[in-house]
């Protein structure tokens, strides 16, 4: 009866028991190992997210816990069979798949370390650079491209593949595909445009044609509004590009234009105090800059003055609440002077007709009718 080591002396597939036995164990240990790494990066990764503040390995900690089990079931196979003698076909083979694997986790490495990245970026910027934050999606999705390309050349150059000719291929192949998605396209470098010539960023108030709203997101192929009564509003890249913008967040200041009319009864020494009166009240109000106010003309039932003054802000709400007060206070100061302000009236005058004239023409017509 064979002892022990006879037993792990034997060969199966050109290698003894005894090797087959180490290879296991050396793969095993190695994917044991490389669970427990992962675990234990992975509940740290878990305590640094749950603070604010943001930790030196709170980078490194993310891309390591996105390492997955079938790379580490390569790595771990790979490392064992570096014990046996394997065929060439076999060796081969082997690698072929230890490649695709490797590459396959650098390129995942790759990928979140530019999300990662461009996320706090963009929570950076979402406090001072709006405009940064709005192209921090658009920049990441061609950066991941470009990840997933390198990566996938570099395998096909480690396969033994002639990647030149197939660059050259692609190109000839990218044509075709750019006739079939120019629409596409289209929609792609009108957000590359977006992202660098910066017509608006996130937060926004703009009107596009006929839509209008507050900028919610700038994608790869539209951009959504959120609209005043709530809805979202999509509008595609290429399309808001060839349409009129109007950003009212980059409004500095309003020039306010308006107009009050007055009875045609209204003496002429009030009339001639009403412009001064409406601008001590405007030079009242902060952040308000006077600009005139003139008897403007004769309106069909008013005297009307036109006012104009510029509120300091674009804020919309602050220029309502001038505007309020400047009302509130006219009609406090007419309402003293005893001015009047106009309402769309009608007078009719009639006159009387004394009773010899008016019988006249009656009597004419009976002569003329004896006639």
């Amino acid at each position: 009866m064979p002892n022990a080591n006879e037993y792990l002396e034997r060969v199966v597939l050109g290698n003894s028991l005894w090797v087959w036995f180490t290879a296991g164990l050396t793969a095993t240990l190695v994917f044991v190992a490389a669970v427990v790494v992962r675990a234990f990066v992975r509940r740290h990764y878990q305590r640094m997210l749950a603070t604010e503040k943001l930790e030196l390995m709170e980078l490194p900690f993310e891309v390591a816990s996105r390492t997955t089990l079938l790379f580490m079931l390569a790595g771990a196979v790979f490392a064992g069979l570096g014990f046996l003698s394997l065929p060439a076909k076999a060796s081969q083979a082997i690698s072929v798949v230890f490649t695709v694997a490797g590459f396959t986790q650098l390129g995942m490495w790759g990928s979140t370390a530019v999300q990662a990245w461009l996320m706090l970026r963009r929570k950076r910027a979402l406090e001072t650079d709006l405009a940064a934050a709005g192209s921090i999606g658009i920049i990441g999705v061609v950066l991941r491209t470009l990840v997933w390309a390198l990566v996938l050349l570099l395998t096909l150059d480690n396969l033994g593949v002639d990647i030149t000719a197939l660059v050259a291929g692609l190109g000839v192949g990218g044509i075709a595909v750019a006739l079939a998605l120019q629409n596409v396209l289209g929609d792609l470098f009108a957000s590359l445009s977006i992202t660098l010539d910066r017509p608006f960023v996130l937060g926004d108030f703009v009107i596009i044609g006929e839509c209008m709203g507050n900028v919610e997101h700038i994608g790869l192929k539209s951009t959504r509004l959120r609209s005043l009564g709530g809805e979202q509003i999509i509008v595609a890249n290429a399309d808001l590009l060839s349409s009129r913008i109007r950003n009212y967040k980059r409004m500095e200041q309003r020039r306010i234009v308006f107009s009050i009319g007055v009875t045609y009864e209204t003496p002429r020494e009030k009339l001639q105090s009403i412009p001064q009166t409406i601008r001590e009240i405007v030079e009242r109000q902060k952040m308000t800059r006077f600009d005139r106010c003139h008897f403007a003309k004769y309106g069909d039932f008013a005297l009307t003055f036109e006012t104009v003054y510029h509120v300091l802000s674009g804020d919309y709400n602050q220029y309502m609440d001038v505007q309020q007060t400047i009302n509130f206070e006219l009609h406090e100061a007419f309402e003293r002077a005893r001015i009047e302000f106009a309402y769309p009236t009608q007078k009719l005058w009639m006159a009387a007709v004394a009773p010899d004239a008016a019988a006249e023409p009656a009597q004419g017509s009976r002569a003329g009718h004896g006639t």
